[in-house]
């Protein structure tokens, strides 16, 4: 276990699983997930509701114990992490509820006094730029301004590594732009390292530099946002060709006058397989949105 995590640069990245595992009630959640993040990268983890990005990343922080696998923060397992190690990463979940019985302003000076990097200024004046009433209970707050005060919570701690679970699910298009702006500015002045799920392709394209594309429970894709273009694309063949069809395929429909469809890559050799060069079969080039909707339909 501990030579593959090696190979898969557990050793240096900020986060790291590998083969990772996950259930419940006999049901597979996640299923031999490997994923590394490189140090300074923003991740959009992407999937349809019930892929299981909450369940990694939460597993990923030690949250919980997968049932196979291992996973690593700062190059410690994630389940006995140092107090050291806690200081230097933030975690958002899609619902915050901790600490709902302070105010805004009581919550974050009490947070605050656990991490030596702590942004007071900053916590105070982005309160009062978001216009969330400070001294107003964390309970009687709307769900977009409670999720936005534990934004805020993140971000002041001026983390190495940062996790974001659907950050944007509560928030109003105007709101939902400020964070990502945040998290950018972030990323590109502190070398923060990112991850952060959604279900919404245009936030992603915003401020990641890759996409990981989780669906039922297994990681389909890793790699650059740029370079979705350049290795995915739609197959499509007519009937009388359907049989040449390539067995490896992200997805793959059959329409009713007989013809297939299926989202095929590049090989490691930087080509594309032998059935799209058939006379009469198309290749057609797939943006990040039409990409997820072809995998996840």
């Amino acid at each position: 276990m501990n030579a593959q995590l090696r190979d898969f640069h557990a050793d240096t990245s900020p986060l790291a699983v590998h083969g990772l595992a996950h259930g419940y009630e006999g049901s597979n959640v996640l299923t031999g997930v490997d994923l590394a993040l490189a140090p300074g990268s923003v991740l959009g983890l992407i999937g349809r509701n019930g892929a299981g990005k909450s369940t990694l990343i939460r597993a990923m922080l030690g949250l919980l114990r997968p049932l196979a696998g291992e996973a690593r923060v700062f190059g410690e397992p994630a389940h006995a992490l140092p107090d050291a190690a806690k200081a230097r990463l933030a975690y958002v979940p899609q619902q915050p509820e901790a600490l709902a019985w302070l105010s805004a302003a009581q919550m974050l000076d009490y947070v605050g006094r656990f991490y030596p990097r702590w942004d007071e200024a900053f916590a105070r004046n982005t309160l009062a730029r978001w216009s969330i009433p400070a001294n107003k209970l964390l309970a009687k707050l709307s769900p977009g301004e409670r999720q936005r005060v534990d934004l805020i919570r993140a971000l002041a701690s001026q983390p190495d590594l940062l996790l974001l679970d659907e950050p944007a699910a509560a928030l109003d298009p105007v709101a939902r732009r400020e964070l990502l702006r945040e998290v950018a500015l972030r990323a590109g002045e502190a070398g923060t390292t990112v991850l952060f799920s959604t279900h919404i392709v245009s936030d992603l394209e915003r401020v990641a530099s890759e996409v990981a594309f989780l669906h039922r429970g297994r990681l389909l894709i890793h790699c650059g946002v740029d370079e979705t273009k350049e290795h995915y694309a739609r197959l499509w063949l007519p009937a009388r060709l359907s049989a040449a069809a390539p067995a490896q395929a992200l997805s793959r429909r059959r329409h009713e006058d007989g013809s297939v469809s299926l989202v095929v890559e590049r090989d490691a050799s930087g080509h594309w397989p032998e059935a799209a060069h058939l006379p009469g079969a198309r290749l057609d080039a797939l943006g990040l949105e039409d990409l997820f909707v072809e995998i996840a339909e």
